[in-house]
């Protein structure tokens, strides 16, 4: 092969190797689960009031279908998100000098 596509192919390993990563681009995955989660909705909801109307059997095996890729969907959301509030929290720790209190034991008295 030509030394640019090497190039090109280690600059490709490196990035999908980053990418999937723990803790790695999660507000990315987070937001490509969000659309997938909009869409099933969207889908599901389409196919419920087609079965609605036309009461074919598989309106309602798509309807339990979405419904069940929107619970899934919800799920990897909601798991990029505490993932990247976890990285963000270890970041914030990392850097805070010692001794400096964190938001959570940061009490005002009353």
């Amino acid at each position: 092969m030509q030394p640019s596509i090497d190039f090109a192919f280690t600059i490709a390993v490196q990035i999908t190797e980053d990418f999937l990563e723990p803790g790695s681009c999660e507000t990315l995955k987070a937001t490509v689960h969000a659309a997938a989660f909009g869409l099933a909705i969207v889908m599901g909801v389409y196919n419920a009031a087609a079965w609605f109307r036309r009461r074919e059997r598989h309106l309602a095996i798509n309807t339990v279908l979405y419904a069940a890729l929107t619970a899934w969907e919800q799920k990897n959301v909601a798991h990029h998100l505490a993932s990247r509030r976890r990285r963000l929290d270890a970041d914030a720790a990392a850097d805070a000098p010692l001794g400096t209190p964190r938001p959570a034991d940061d009490v005002v008295a009353a």
